[in-house]
């Protein structure tokens, strides 16, 4: 019996989370596969570099240092987007553009960086336009002090989209070549 049939053995009916806690000898040595995964890592390194670089970038834009930047959504680069092509890419170097994993890692990023430079970059928009609506209609009462507002940066423009596509294959593959 595998590792992975023994982590599933546990009859506690809550799945990989109570495996974790009820049988973590398991859970130890899938760390430790996760970590000599040459996919994960890559997208994993690439979701850090966008994370870490939206701090500087966003000193650039603005003038001022902040580190919470780096947690926000939006900014730039996009960490989705760099994500998903540093784990296209590392597919792709691992199995072929013939595999059939590639088209669906591929599709996945196209679907993830269309909405985030669509579907959530709009809604930010929409954000914008209520928020100004509300302190139209509510002045000396509502603002970004004392009421709640919708949140306004939720996407991505698509430069910033871009800039973490190639983020992310820049990443794959450096580190394809630093494990292989």
């Amino acid at each position: 019996m595998s590792s992975h049939d023994e982590m599933f053995k546990c009859k506690s009916g809550l799945g990989l989370l109570a495996a974790v806690v009820i049988c973590p000898e398991s859970f130890g040595s899938g760390i430790a596969e996760l970590l000599n995964n040459q996919a994960f890592m890559s997208a994993y390194f690439a979701w850090m570099f966008a994370q870490l670089l939206k701090v500087p970038t966003h000193y650039f834009a603005t003038g001022k240092w902040r580190l919470k930047a780096m947690v926000d959504a939006g900014g730039m680069p996009s960490s989705h987007s760099s994500l998903c092509m540093g784990l296209t890419t590392s597919i792709a170097l691992q199995h072929g553009l013939s595999s059939s994993l590639f088209p669906v890692c591929l599709g996945f990023s196209l679907i993830v960086m269309y909405d985030a430079a669509g579907v959530r970059r709009h809604a930010g928009k929409q954000a914008e336009a209520i928020n100004k609506l509300m302190a139209e209609m509510y002045k000396g009462i509502l603002n970004r002090e004392n009421g709640p507002l919708l949140k306004e940066v939720l996407g991505h423009t698509p430069i910033q989209v871009a800039a973490g596509a190639i983020l992310g294959i820049f990443t794959g593959i450096v580190y394809g070549i630093i494990i292989s």
